[in-house]
Order: structure tokens, then sequence, then C-alpha cells
């Protein structure tokens, strides 16, 4: 495990990599001792520092969701960061383009709870209970490391390569929708570039968002009413360029759309 002073030398990193627009090198080129536990503090240390700014947690992501990613990671298990208050896009008002490194959309199911979730204990069951509504989304990714060279440490101190997400107006009841059985498409300024269907998230979103309930509750967080859970992709990562406009059309769930300048 890393020290508190070169897991905050290594937060600070990150955080004027993103500032500035600057990437920076691999962590784990220069620290190839860096657990996963040293990646989530490292997290934590600039969420609580935007926190301290005035953002405000909205909810939390998941990745590495599908069975692909983990095995090109070398883990059997997904990684999570949160969704802020100061990372939400809307459909209205085009991203700008020049504020992110690197930047990607997925195309994703949105989880709103209505409920608070249990914690070491959540199970799927409890996941459809507490869950209000499911929505169109679309995450907005992006890494503070070069070319996205990223392993495992990379991307969770990274705050899980998250940078933003904008959510449909579509509100379905998650009784009313086959969860595991949602195709979706993207299209790229009109030319469909990218399918899948909801079950490349772990064979069931709703699994990654219990097994997100209990790996928060390690860190003595919970998942509360009103949080948004964004359980990973359907769909490969797509390079998000000025210009761009994209549409994800989801099968009984309506769609989403984020522009690019």
């Amino acid at each position: 495990m890393l020290s508190d002073d070169v897991r905050a030398d290594l937060a600070e990193r990150l955080a004027v990599a993103e500032r500035d627009r600057v990437p920076i090198e691999p962590l784990t080129n220069h620290y190839a001792d860096i657990d996963v536990v040293d990646a989530y503090e490292i997290q934590l240390l600039n969420i609580r520092q935007r926190l301290a700014s005035g953002a405000k947690v909205v909810g939390h992501k998941v990745g590495l969701s599908s069975l692909a990613m983990q095995q090109m990671m070398g883990v059997d298990e997904p990684d999570y960061g949160h969704l802020l208050s100061d990372m939400v896009c809307t459909e209205e008002e085009p991203v700008d383009t020049a504020r992110y490194c690197f930047p990607r959309v997925e195309v994703e199911l949105g989880f709103i709870l209505g409920a608070d979730l249990p914690g070491e204990d959540c199970t799927e069951e409890d996941v459809i209970a507490g869950t209000v509504a499911i929505a169109p989304a679309i995450e907005l990714i992006d890494s503070r490391i070069q070319d996205w060279k990223i392993k495992l440490a990379d991307t969770i101190s990274d705050n899980a390569s998250s940078a933003g997400y904008v959510l449909g107006k579509q509100r379905v009841a998650p009784g009313d929708l086959d969860i595991k059985g949602i195709d979706a498409v993207l299209t790229r300024n009109g030319e469909r570039i990218a399918e899948g269907r909801s079950d490349a998230v772990l064979g069931d979103p709703v699994i990654a968002v219990a097994w997100l309930a209990r790996k928060v509750a390690s860190f003595g967080v919970r998942l509360k009413a009103g949080d948004i859970v964004l359980p990973g992709s359907c769909t490969r990562a797509i390079d998000a360029r000025p210009g761009d406009d994209f549409l994800a059309e989801f099968a009984g769930l309506g769609s989403v759309s984020l522009q690019f300048k």
C-alpha cells in the first residue's frame, strides 16, 4: 500500500490533469505496487475536494461490468466512481469537447432510486424494490491518463474514468420492463455506429446495482433515495468529437441525446 503522502500527490496530479486538460502518464508506470485500496482512496481524496468546493454526490457509476472488459483488465469484479452535481449534462445544451482530454460516450440504463438500498446484504430484489424508475442514459467518460492507457488502479483512481452523464425524459417502472432484455442502438450524426443489449452488463444490470450497494457499504457509503446509478454500458465506448450528435434509442424505454461542440 502507498503512503498517505504518495496518495495525496497522485490525487493532485489527476486533479491538475482534469483542470488543465493535460493528461498524465499512467500512475501504474511509476507505482507498480498500487492496489485497489490505494486507488479508491485516491479517488475519494479528489471527490472530497470537489465536495468542499460545492459539488454534491448525486449517484454512482459502475465500470468494468462486461466480461470482456474484466478479462482485459485481469479482474473478476467491476469498479465504481462517483456522479457529482457538476457532471450533469443536458440534451438541450451541447457539451464543450475542449473541457475534456479524451471524451467518449457509453449507452446505459439509468436507475433512479426511490428508497435507500441496504448495504452489505443488498440483493437484486432489494434493487428492484428500491428503484422508482429506469431512464435512458448516456455516460460521458474521459481519461486523465494519456491515450486511455489504463490499468485497473489508473481508472479507479481517476473516478472510474467518469466525467458526465445525461438522462433522457422517459421514465419506466422496473416492473414494466424486461431489464436484462432491452435492445439499444447508438447513432452518431445519423449513422448507426453501435448496438447492444442490457444483458451485456453482468447478464443483468440489476446485478451491477446490487454489487455497487454492497461494495460502497465497505467504505461506509449507502445508495440513497434520489440517487442515480449507471450500471455499465450496453455497447462499446465511442469517441466524441466536436460537432458529433449522439442519439441512444432503447426498445421500450425511449431515447436520449447528447451533442458536442
